[in-house]
């Protein structure tokens, strides 16, 4: 590995298990001494413990803003400063459809996929504006960038984590503090609960299964200062999902539309 991340400081809330420990790991391998924060203590204390003193935990619920200050604060206190704020902690929500969904899931997921996302912008940027800046990465998703019929909840707050962070993106740049979205789609995770195999072969462009360390690799490059001119941007990680639906299912459209000139 790399040196790109030699003497910075990150955060990685949800940093415990999926994307979130694929990028401690990563940023760890960079250079960087990082706090994971996450709400499973057990295995956040045994990842850290497995990395050695370059890494340690914190037991955070980003939805708390008390939590985010205090993680904020032991970060600062046991590492000396912020340079890097990965907000990635998420939940998925039901996916009942609208007129079966009772939307008992809108205060919680909402309080961790955004207000978590708010919170932790916001006092991360706190202390990078008194220090000379920093970088923020926050975790969208591939489900804000366009309709479905579910899940309606995860889908309302992964799309305010968008605006929420080119906004950010905007008001924080006078302080040297870039704000970017990354926003993953069909990477196999614990919150992930639906079979992707289908999925992928039907809507993915690039075929090849991606795996949490292709994220942790984006978010890499929006850390360092690779991306020193880069801040607003939402970086799908999809496999071409997003651009449109593979060649593959347009020729068998084609057939069924009687045109055989493909």
């Amino acid at each position: 590995m790399g040196e790109d991340l030699a003497g910075k400081v990150a955060i990685v809330t949800g940093g415990a298990s999926g994307i979130g420990r694929a990028t401690v790991e990563l940023f760890a391998a960079e250079g960087a001494r990082v706090v994971i924060a996450d709400v499973n203590a057990e295995l956040g204390k045994e990842v850290a413990g497995e990395l050695g003193d370059a890494v340690a935990f914190r037991e955070t619920d980003v939805a708390d803003a008390d939590d985010v200050q205090a993680l904020v604060d032991f970060t600062v206190g046991h590492f000396g400063g912020l340079d890097i704020m990965f907000n990635n902690a998420g939940i998925p929500s039901s996916f009942r459809r609208i007129l079966d969904n009772d939307l008992r899931d809108f205060d919680r997921v909402m309080g961790v996929n955004l207000f978590g996302v708010m919170v932790g912008t916001r006092l991360a940027a706190r202390h990078m504006a008194e220090h000379g800046g920093g970088s923020i990465i926050n975790t969208s998703s591939i489900a804000a960038l366009s309709g479905g019929a579910g899940p309606i909840m995860y889908r309302v707050s992964k799309a305010a984590v968008v605006q929420f962070s080119r906004s950010a993106a905007v008001d924080l740049a006078d302080h040297g503090i870039r704000v970017n979205c990354i926003a993953p789609g069909h990477i196999a995770t614990a919150i992930s609960n639906y079979d992707m195999g289908p999925v992928i072969q039907l809507t993915q462009p690039l075929q090849r299964h991606g795996a949490p360390i292709d994220v942790a690799q984006a978010v890499l490059y929006l850390a360092s200062d690779r991306a020193a001119q880069v801040t607003g941007i939402v970086l799908p990680v999809d496999g071409g999902t997003t651009a449109g639906p593979p060649v593959s299912q347009l020729r068998d459209l084609m057939k069924l539309k009687g045109d055989d000139d493909g």
